[in-house]
């Protein structure tokens, strides 16, 4: 039940999300008193974690990069541990399982320097054999790509000609066979679109992510980030069940309590629901992600990577022995594999045949723990596409989410900076200094 001194809110927030979470703790953060409201019966929208006999089973397994800068600059986000993938990825192709895209040199390392580490530490095949994913210059050349893009500022990215990531990916002169065994795996892992429409603008950001940092998933599950943003907040702030109908910018209205008024009003859903509360707001379309989660006898994988398939020949785009990178995961001597389908859930035997292949062991004594499916779990994002839609839509009405940026906790995180600062402008307010590059989230050993 909404108290009278919480009615009385100057900002309200709609929505529970990360953005929402975020967008809040700004705006308390320079003291303005702020309402969220969420219609479901718990916060953090699509990043919430469901608990089954001790597992921690992800329902959208969306990788996050040590690199996102928003992970430090959000209030709340100070406690956050991310626990990190091995070095690069691994790469499962023509029955063999390959090391790539490790990263060769130190970020700030000349591209000349990270070619030749590169080129000594890259993977030999047998003699008379030609490597799936190319030979040891390729993968110097693939290191060399890698140091330069981690090198290279968003703004650059953002200002490089746009077209279909997969179309531009062909015209960038990476050998045929690391582009097709490295780069479109990853890049499809990343975007969760495994045909490659989105713009490239924003493939490069994610590869700029992927080559400046490390890959990572949050301890504890994708609900932790929520969790900490809402305890964060002053208590009473967040407030579950309560659904909008209408919103304005001086108030809205519920189904639970009428008309609330307010100062301001911020719109932090999902791109559909935030279209039916104001008709004519862009829609995307999305990209549908399956995430399956297994229980394993023992660990098919003893290292914490990622198991990419480069050949494409099953329904998996990416697996991963998850109680490898976060022990927290699944209970003390039981392992978890998840396991990434973009796209709709496919058959058990099938499923199973693949991840059989991948992982090169038999599958049939693993138990089925969840399988989650989300037909819009991801917002697409096809060239052409503005990565920062505009976030203010009049004085004291707001809106923003992944859907308003890049569809990734990083663009999620953005916009609610960017919708909290317009709001801050709007009611006279400063906005908060960025918080020092050191403070933030801290990043795990994995175990």
């Amino acid at each position: 039940m909404l108290e009278p001194a919480h009615a009385e809110a100057e900002v309200v927030v709609v929505g529970a999300g990360v953005a929402g979470l975020a967008v809040a703790g700004h705006l308390t953060g320079m003291g303005v008193r702020v309402l969220v409201l969420e219609a479901a019966g718990g916060i953090g929208g699509r990043m919430s974690t469901e608990k089954v006999d001790g597992f921690r089973l992800d329902r959208i397994g969306r990788l996050l990069s040590t690199s996102y800068p928003e992970l430090r600059r959000t209030p709340g986000l100070d406690g956050l541990v991310l626990r990190p993938f091995s070095p690069g990825v691994l790469v499962h192709s023509e029955g063999r399982r390959y090391r790539a895209g490790e990263p060769a040199a130190p970020r700030r390392a000349r591209g000349a320097f990270s070619a030749a580490r590169a080129l000594a530490t890259a993977p030999r095949s047998p003699r008379g054999t030609r490597p799936p994913l190319g030979g040891p210059l390729d993968h110097a050349r693939l290191g060399a790509a890698l140091a330069r893009l981690a090198a290279t500022g968003p703004a650059r990215l953002l200002a490089r000609p746009e077209l279909p990531a997969g179309r531009a990916l062909s015209v960038r002169g990476l050998p045929a066979r690391t582009l097709h065994g490295f780069v479109r795996p990853l890049l499809s892992a990343l975007l969760c679109d495994p045909e490659l429409t989105t713009s490239s603008r924003c493939a490069d950001l994610a590869l700029h992510a992927y080559a400046a940092g490390r890959l990572a998933v949050p301890e504890g599950g994708a609900d932790t980030p929520p969790e900490l943003l809402a305890a964060a907040l002053p208590p009473g702030t967040v407030h579950t069940g309560v659904r909008v109908t209408a919103v304005s910018a001086n108030s809205v209205t519920t189904a639970e309590h009428g008309r609330l008024p307010c100062r301001a009003v911020v719109l932090a859903t999902g791109a559909t629901a935030a279209a039916e509360l104001l008709p004519g707001l862009h829609v995307p379309p999305f990209h549908p992600v399956t995430v399956v989660h297994h229980a394993a006898p023992e660990p098919p994988l003893t290292e914490p990577a990622l198991l990419l398939d480069a050949d494409r020949l099953g329904p998996v785009a990416h697996t991963t022995v998850i109680s490898q990178v976060d022990p927290s995961r699944a209970p003390a001597g039981r392992t978890l594999v998840s396991s990434t389908v973009l796209g709709a859930p496919p058959s058990d035997r099938e499923l199973r045949v693949h991840l059989a292949a991948l992982y090169g062991t038999g599958t049939s004594g693993w138990e089925t723990l969840a399988v989650h499916h989300d037909p819009h779990a991801v917002p697409a994002m096809p060239a052409p596409h503005d990565p920062c839609r505009p976030v203010r839509l009049l004085d004291g009405l707001y809106v923003c989410g992944d859907h308003r940026a890049t569809s990734t906790v990083q663009g999620a995180l953005h916009s609610a900076r960017r919708a909290a600062r317009a709001a801050l402008t709007d009611l006279g307010l400063p906005s908060p200094a960025t918080p020092p590059r050191a403070r933030g989230m801290t990043v795990g050993e994995a175990a």
